[in-house]
């Protein structure tokens, strides 16, 4: 009896490492975009009103 205890413990606990992993790699996923995308975002509307370019005196 203690043995299908132990393995249904274990088929629980890899169900849940995997839903686990899941949630880091969306939590990645969603950081770099709400990260990475406003900046880049940003930078081309500087761009497109002529931030970058140099001053002519």
């Amino acid at each position: 009896m203690k043995n299908k205890k132990s393995q249904k413990s274990q088929t629980n606990s890899i169900k849940q490492n995997q839903e686990i992993g899941q949630t880091k790699n969306s939590a990645k996923l969603v950081l770099f975009i709400f990260g990475i995308g406003p900046i880049i975002g940003i930078t081309i509307f500087l761009y497109s009103k002529g931030f970058f370019n140099s001053p002519n005196m």
